[in-house]
């Protein structure tokens, strides 16, 4: 299912990786004290400015700043969008 937006300019708008659920020991980790993730799948770029070409592409996994972008909820998942800037590395 293919969503229906386009990010503007160097905007690009990404899935965050779940949250991990247990430790490599086995403890359960609860709501409350889970981090929020800095990892996530790209779904959607734009086009770019005109001196600069978009480095990422769909599909990619990239990671980001903790409190990078924007939070959106689009047909019932949570998605974020941010700048081509705010993406630290493609994984």
């Amino acid at each position: 299912m293919a969503l229906n937006i386009k990010p503007l300019s160097d905007r690009v708008l990404v899935e965050p990786v779940a949250a991990e659920t247990q430790t490599a020991s086995g403890i359960y980790i609860p709501e409350t004290a889970k981090e929020k993730p800095q990892k996530g799948k790209v779904v959607a770029v734009g086009s770019g400015k005109k001196d600069h070409d978009m480095t990422v592409k769909v599909g990619d996994t990239v990671l980001y700043g903790k409190y990078s972008g924007t939070e959106l909820k689009l047909e019932g998942k949570d998605y974020l969008m941010m700048r081509e800037d705010d993406i630290l590395a493609i994984v």
